[in-house]
């Protein structure tokens, strides 16, 4: 007791989440985290909602942080009037239940959409176990954003001691920002690089256990190859080593067959791109390629992959007298290498096609084998890059099907952008369908009703496809294929949300090949059809395009 018999008073205690967390910071976290829980493209499994949904939350932290900074920034103050208790209890409250709510939601449209797709459902813990991760993964990224505070605040307070705060603020935004642009392009890049390319070259020179090196000189790696087996890579060893045996094309259309020719140069092949086109050229002469029907220049994705669907079904279609040619250019899987290895697969899908053009011009006009080009994703952008426009493509080539094209395709981004007034971006029409047609299944192949004229260039995609639409705009502009009539796949609910979507779209990306056929980024079923409507070959009817299609497969 004090002499005026008043007992002192006790010192009010913070919560510890008040003095470590801002009340802005925290309330736009959870906006951006609740966000990252609507209708997407894809169905996606706890881990990748979770991160989506952790990262989106620690950027809508970011932002609130900022927001706040800025205007105590701009009014010269040092600190700002602290957040009442109860509006933090009112904001924990309202967290809870929107999470709640969130999951309830984020649980509707997954069901949805999985039935839409055909895809598996999810157990039932997947939608908490989402939602719980989601938090951990906002917590440790705030944190480590957090961590950087510290470090500028302890900046700006030496500096302060030489120059005015608004300076020293300025400084160590400055200083700052250039280490961590340094350290992001220098060291972790390097390091990193260095770690994926050691990884994915390792798994490179494995070998597939179902494929043997060939014992006949129409497959690259065989008897007189000029590319060794082992030089080959392992997509490229399961490329030359797969497809349908002479056996099973003759049974197939009822004739005797050909043995298919199927030429590849790897990575370690050759040195250089130009060099390894030129041997692929070389080695597709050598095994008679040349005086085949028909030669189709395959562009691989980053670790050398070519869907199988695309090169078997040309096969069929010609009773084996056929000769597919491609090459190795990375050792990185497509998404990686679109990001690092991007102008690799340019130069890579120019040279291949430019060597094995060379080699049938020079012969006589009457002994030239029909030429067509093919690819997948990241192969559809280098097999597109030969040529600058479609009316190029058309001239040099007698057919082309790409299938899933990247956003950044050069030739199919002009003509979608230059599309018929009225037809959708996701599925376009050009030109009322002359040379071109974008189809998602086998009716539209007749889409519209006007004159196809040959050469005929096919683009297989869907609205789903996360590759397909991925864009750096979708952080602040809303795209076409959203804000018009939407395709069969993607649902009605599914808004554009400004840098949500972008990462929405960005995890959509990973589990893109996760879906049934039909959706995402999975063609086999329009192949066949598609193949068909581009080279009609003799002879060939709508009943052996219905038996074709069961027998096949995207990858051996």
């Amino acid at each position: 007791m004090t002499d005026t018999g008043v007992a002192a008073a006790a010192p009010t205690r913070t919560a510890w989440w008040v003095r470590r967390y801002t009340f802005t910071g925290t309330a736009f976290g959870l906006v951006f985290l609740w966000l990252s829980m609507t209708p997407s493209l894809l169905p996606r499994g706890p881990l990748f909602q979770g991160l989506i949904s952790g990262t989106a939350g620690a950027i809508g932290y970011g932002i609130g942080v900022l927001a706040v900074w800025l205007v105590r920034y701009v009014r010269s103050a040092d600190e700002d009037p602290p957040v009442p208790r109860r509006a933090w209890t009112a904001l924990v409250v309202i967290g809870v239940i929107g999470q709640i709510a969130m999951i309830v939601w984020f649980h509707a449209w997954q069901v949805q959409l999985r039935n839409l797709m055909g895809a598996a459902a999810l157990p039932f813990w997947a939608y908490p176990l989402a939602a719980l991760l989601s938090i951990i993964v906002w917590f440790v990224l705030v944190e480590a954003g957090r961590a950087i505070g510290a470090l500028a605040r302890l900046l700006i307070g030496k500096l302060n001691h030489f120059v005015p705060r608004r300076i020293s603020t300025a400084i160590t935004v400055v200083v700052l920002a250039v280490l961590g642009i340094a350290l992001i392009n220098g060291v972790a890049v390097r390091v990193a690089m260095d770690t994926i390319n050691s990884s994915f070259a390792a798994i490179n020179d494995e070998d597939h256990p179902d494929f043997a090196a060939p014992e006949n000189k129409f497959r690259s790696g065989g008897p007189e190859s000029l590319a060794g087996w082992e030089t080959l890579g392992r997509q490229g060893r399961i490329f030359v080593a797969a497809g349908p045996t002479v056996e099973e094309l003759t049974a197939f259309n009822g004739k005797p067959a050909t043995e298919p020719i199927r030429a590849y140069a790897g990575k370690y092949s050759a040195a250089g791109i130009q060099a390894t086109a030129e041997l692929a050229a070389r080695e597709l002469a050598r095994a008679g390629g040349l005086d085949r029907q028909l030669v189709a220049v395959a562009t691989t994705t980053g670790t050398g992959w070519i869907n199988m669907a695309q090169a078997d079904a040309l096969e069929y279609l010609y009773n084996g007298d056929t000769a597919i040619v491609s090459m190795q250019y990375s050792f990185l899987p497509s998404a990686l290498s679109f990001l690092v290895d991007q102008e690799n697969a340019r130069q890579a899908g120019q040279a291949l096609f430019e060597a094995v053009d060379a080699l049938i011009q020079a012969r006589p006009e009457s002994k030239r084998p029909k030429l067509v080009v093919f690819g997948e994703s990241l192969g559809s952008f280098g097999g597109e890059a030969a040529f600058l426009a479609l009316s190029n493509l058309v001239a040099r080539t007698d057919g082309a099907l790409f299938t899933g094209p990247t956003f950044n395709n050069t030739v199919w981004n002009n003509i979608t952008r230059n599309r018929d007034a009225g037809s959708p971006e996701w599925l376009p029409i050009y030109r009322d369908g002359a040379h071109v047609r974008f189809v998602d299944n086998a009716a539209a192949l007749d889409r519209p009703d006007e004159p196809w004229s040959k050469p005929r260039v096919v683009y297989l995609q869907y609205a789903s496809d996360p590759i397909t639409w991925f864009s750096p705009d979708l952080l602040f502009s809303e795209p076409d294929w959203l804000r018009e009539p939407r395709g069969p796949d993607v649902l009605p609910s599914t808004r554009w949300i400004p840098v949500v979507t972008f990462l929405q779209v960005s995890a959509d990306m990973a589990v893109s090949t996760d879906v049934p056929d039909g959706h995402g980024h999975v063609f086999i079923g329009a192949v066949a059809d598609a193949w068909v409507a581009i080279l009609s070959p003799p002879g060939w009817t709508p009943e052996k395009t219905a038996k074709l299609r069961p027998l096949l497969r995207a990858a051996a």
